[in-house]
């Protein structure tokens, strides 16, 4: 038996309105034909019983296979199955205009060209007649690329069921087999961005700056934002995420723009992304998904790849669309027995034993970089690890101090995986510079477990260098941002240094050029800003405040009560100063001691090569001369041979 079902708004439809759509489904029409009389007559009926929109569409073989209501000013068309990206969809869709107007709108052709319908017809009644406008492709692409639309009409209704559409379809389909419409992954992608701005969730960032964010990733993504949508908001709809009048108003949006995707600046639920799909007709995102697209992008090593792989395999699991649990033949029990599993739980069997498997390989590389980062230790190379949040610079920075030759470019995430450079200071202590993932508001969870294994280079890391972009105006919530997750892995206590990076772009008040020239003079490195009442200093020994330099009062509101210094990586400005603050970090704590052991006592001078930093070493006919550097806590040992 044919399905009846009626599409769209009729929670408030009279039964005999909604018998008399179901009949619809009893009605043909002639292959090759447009509509009918009788099919045509019926619709414009119920829509004068009603006041709004009605639509049908019809197949090639002239059945009616779906019926949809909408409103007095648009209806919902439901996706259709496409036999081919390239050629018609195999449908035309014939609906009513209540205002008996019928020149399609811009919504109607945007409707035909994103469904890629056979034709699109619009009817009514006016003086008693019925007429109708119809559009069809011509098989070639406009300027600016999209297909090309020819619109016939209005005129009287029988004039329109007169024209050959089988025909007709066979010439666009011929033409645009010759076209090359079909998606490739370097073709744009035109994205609506939607969030919700809830006063109760208690954020210090607005949703205004969200959404810029949100609009950075997208571009990072390689997509074109064509529009932004917020709704006020308690909560968020169980169903929709924003309410039902907010998607209408973005499916009419989506329709007029051609846009072909759609990101929310939250985490969907399965359900919540299941009924958007059908509600908009085009892909949707959420923040997570985003982001962990561009990680694909960026990943290069093989640890990178399997995290990013990871954290897509969570993401996803629960996201398998199908018939539920219902079906599930593992259960056991009535309506549970068969030959063997649903595809939806073989596909859930498959994901769950890939997580499995790529956990194991990330185990594997993580105790490698454990061996790595022991054998670090016993050489006693201090290790000084870069975060901060994505695009504050950091790569740059790397680059700058050390010569490392890493990927840096102005887009969100532009590198992924941890880079480790060596660093000789002004002292000649060597150090070891690592470069992390950088962090962002709202960052899945998913992915702080998946990248955990990258970020045990943080935890184990002597010190912290919180690089800032100081030229953003949401430099102290993305501060905050990168603070939450210190937190959530447990390290947010280690000794850290502000690095208030891009000095060089800051634009507020005066004399900012001179304050860029002036921390870039060697000569003047230690007036580097370092916050005069700093509290939150280094563990194991303050570093003496320094002359304050006059810098913008941007970078004096963002050290207030914190170490730091201000450079401009891409310049070199300031980066002098900075390996000082390196240097007295390293040198705090330490202490140096001139001995002389006997050469009965070698022993020592092994116990020495393990726990110090060896400066110089001598001999005489006694035993041998050391200089070394040591933690204060080893020196006690070896007072007893200080010369």
């Amino acid at each position: 038996m044919k399905d009846r079902k009626i599409q769209g708004e009729i929670q408030n439809l009279k039964p005999h309105i909604k018998q008399e759509l179901e009949s619809l489904y009893d009605l043909s029409v002639p292959v090759g034909q447009l509509s009918t009389k009788e099919l045509n007559e019926r619709l414009v009926a119920v829509t004068e019983a009603i006041g709004r929109e009605v639509a049908a569409y019809v197949d090639r073989k002239g059945r009616v296979i779906e019926v949809s209501v909408g409103s007095s000013w648009t209806v919902d068309l439901p996706p259709v199955e496409a036999r081919s990206e390239v050629r018609l969809s195999g449908v035309r869709c014939i609906h009513t205009h209540p205002s008996g107007d019928t020149e399609l709108s811009d919504p109607d052709i945007s409707s035909l060209r994103r469904l890629r319908f056979d034709a699109m017809a619009a009817i009514g009644r006016r003086s008693g007649e019925i007429v109708g406008c119809l559009g069809f492709f011509t098989g070639e692409t406009t300027e600016d690329g999209v297909l090309d639309v020819q619109l016939f009409g209005p005129v009287r209704a029988d004039h329109l069921n007169r024209i050959r559409l089988t025909p007709l379809i066979q010439s666009i389909n011929k033409r645009l087999s010759k076209e090359r419409t079909q998606a490739t992954d370097d073709e744009e992608e035109r994205a609506v961005l939607a969030g919700l701005d809830a006063a109760s969730v208690g954020t210090a960032w607005t949703t205004e700056d969200s959404l810029a964010e949100l609009a950075e990733l997208a571009r990072t993504a390689g997509a074109t934002v064509v529009g932004t949508f917020i709704q006020k908001k308690a909560k968020p709809d169980t169903s929709l995420f924003l309410g039902r009048g907010k998607i209408e108003e973005m499916a009419m949006f989506i329709q007029n723009e051609r846009a072909t995707l759609v990101i929310f600046d939250d985490e969907l639920t399965p359900s919540q992304q299941r009924n958007l799909e059908l509600a908009l007709g085009v892909k949707i995102l959420d923040r997570t998904a985003l982001i962990l697209d561009i990680f694909a992008q960026r990943a290069r090593t093989a640890a990178g790849k399997l995290q990013v792989e990871l954290a897509q395999m969570k993401y996803s699991l629960p996201r398998i669309l199908g018939q539920g649990l219902v079906l599930s033949r593992l259960g056991g029990g009535i309506g549970t027995r068969g030959p063997g599993e649903t595809k939806l739980e073989v596909d859930r069997r498959r994901i769950r034993r890939r997580i499995h498997d790529i956990e194991g390989e990330i185990e594997r590389l993580r105790k490698e970089r454990s061996l790595h980062r022991a054998r670090r230790r016993s050489a006693r190379i201090p290790v000084a690890a870069l975060v901060g949040y994505t695009n504050a610079g950091k790569s740059t920075l790397l680059n700058a101090l050390t010569g490392a030759d890493v990927f840096a470019e102005n887009k969100l995430f532009a590198t992924l995986d941890p880079t480790t450079r060596a660093l000789k200071l002004t002292d000649g202590r060597e150090i070891l510079v690592t470069d992390t993932v950088g962090f962002i508001q709202k960052l899945p969870h998913t992915l702080v477990q998946a990248f955990h294994a990258t970020l045990e280079e943080v935890v184990e890391a002597d010190l912290l260098l919180h690089v800032v972009d100081a030229s953003n105006e949401a430099a102290e919530f993305q501060i905050e941002a990168v603070t939450e997750v210190l937190k959530e892995i447990g390290i947010a206590e280690k000794p850290m240094l502000y690095v208030l990076n891009k000095l060089d772009r800051l634009t507020e008040g005066t004399g900012e050029a001179d304050a860029a020239a002036h921390v870039d003079t060697p000569d003047d490195a230690r007036h580097e800003a370092a916050g005069g009442d700093a509290a939150g200093g280094f563990s194991g020994g303050e570093i003496p405040s320094w002359e304050e330099a006059p810098l913008p009062p941007a970078i004096h509101r963002l050290l207030r009560g914190r170490e730091g210094c201000a450079i401009a990586a891409a310049t070199g400005a300031g980066l002098a100063g900075l390996q000082e603050k390196l240097a007295a970090f390293f040198r705090s704590g330490e202490v140096e001691l001139h001995l002389h052991i006997p050469f009965t006592e070698n022993a020592a001078v092994t116990r020495l090569h393990e726990t110090g930093k060896i400066v110089q070493t001598d001999y005489d006919e006694h035993g041998t001369l050391v200089t070394v550097r040591l933690p204060e806590e080893e020196a006690a040992r070896f007072r007893r041979y200080e010369r």
